[in-house]
């Protein structure tokens, strides 16, 4: 396949697994299918050094004294009065940090010496906090075995089981010492229902079988949780083989997501013949823009029912493998380290390697191979 098949995201996306990630150029070529040359030039082009001049230096400064005072506003976020307590309860709030701030600036902004602060670390625990400890790793041992999904009323109630004599508000303190809570999955966002403009007929009808590649796509959107904000996601599918054809990641849920993914469909696949190309009634598929895009490549468009969630099953299906086997309820740092990651579950495991129960237990990628040989 030709350079000029290959869309940009889908570049950006390839070189983000050798640039952030760390994987050797001929490791990320043979995992995606395409050729090292390509992938060297996209690396390329992507990492060729500017030069930086006198105002871009400035600039650089500036921002490092941003981060400077950000980091430092941040440290006292909730908790300025720490500034009025002992110089060893300074210390300890400093501890209780050491995972989230650098040692140096929170010595400097709480006006301690960072040689004070190590050799009091150094110090033999009381036991109090000694038996803090123990109880710490027993709260964390049954927060372990259930998953990540109990409290700390839940876990004060195993400990008493097992006959621990603690309270749940000490539960609760050490737990959130520890930054451990409850993991109960996303809140279910909910969008204000409105009537498309235009209304496609269903022509799948819930056959989700197909006999061939390229007779029905199915198209869905979804959203990833980041530190930063949502991050959406629309996928387009082929039904013969359930591998994903066409993908985008977005901030917003524009029509232009949907668009993205299926132009990278149709890159991807260049149909000879029409295609049916089914999805919900949401406004983004019901646009002139999606529409008119639809028309000019020869694609039929379909919609399911109002209401009827499984008339698009197979792509709900797809998201919550995704959700289960990769995101896992977590959030991502970034709305970048959610698209790496997400790329990575897409082109180099889910389509190459996972292998689905659907196609006989061999991955999409193995099955429409299967298909060309006759195999």
């Amino acid at each position: 396949m030709s350079n000029n098949k290959y869309p940009q995201e889908f570049k950006d996306e390839a070189v983000r697994q050798v640039v952030d990630k760390g994987y050797s150029v001929p490791d990320v070529a043979k995992r995606l299918g395409i050729s090292d040359k390509s992938l060297y030039y996209w690396v390329k082009k992507i990492k060729v050094p500017a030069k930086k001049s006198a105002e871009q230096e400035e600039i650089r400064k500036l921002k490092a004294e941003l981060k400077r005072v950000t980091e430092e506003r941040n440290i006292f976020k909730g908790s300025r009065r720490v500034l009025c307590k002992r110089v060893k309860e300074r210390y300890a709030f400093i501890k209780s940090r050491l995972e989230v701030y650098r040692v140096k600036a929170m010595c400097q902004a709480l006006n301690v010496h960072r040689s004070g602060f190590y050799a009091w670390l150094k110090q033999p625990l009381s036991k109090r906090e000694q038996e803090n400890q123990r109880l710490l790793e027993r709260i964390k041992a049954s927060y372990v075995e259930s998953g990540g999904v109990y409290g700390s009323p839940r876990i004060t109630h195993e400990l008493r089981r097992k006959g621990e004599t603690c309270g749940e508000n000490r539960v609760a303190r050490l737990m959130k010492q520890a930054k451990l809570k409850a993991n109960i999955g996303y809140k279910r966002r909910y969008f204000k229902s409105t009537v498309p403009a235009l209304i496609a007929d269903n022509h799948l009808q819930q056959q989700f079988v197909v006999s061939e590649p390229d007779t029905a796509w199915v198209a869905d959107i979804t959203y990833i949780k980041t530190y930063e904000g949502w991050l959406y996601l629309a996928v387009v599918l082929d039904l013969f083989s359930r591998k994903i054809i066409g993908w985008s990641m977005q901030p917003n849920m524009s029509k232009d997501i949907v668009i993205k993914a299926l132009l990278m469909a149709v890159w991807r696949r260049n149909p000879k013949h029409e295609v049916i190309v089914h999805s919900d009634q949401g406004s983004q598929y019901a646009s002139c823009d999606y529409r008119e895009f639809l028309t000019a490549n020869n694609l039929v468009p379909s919609m399911s029912r109002r209401g009827h969630c499984l008339d698009n099953a197979v792509a709900e299906s797809f998201f919550h493998s995704l959700k289960t086997e990769r995101v896992k309820r977590k959030v991502y740092e970034t709305r970048n380290d959610a698209r790496a990651d997400l790329f990575d579950y897409i082109e180099m495991f889910y389509n190459r390697k996972r292998l689905h129960s659907h196609l006989g237990h061999v991955s999409p990628e193995e099955y429409e191979k299967q298909y060309l040989t006759g195999s």
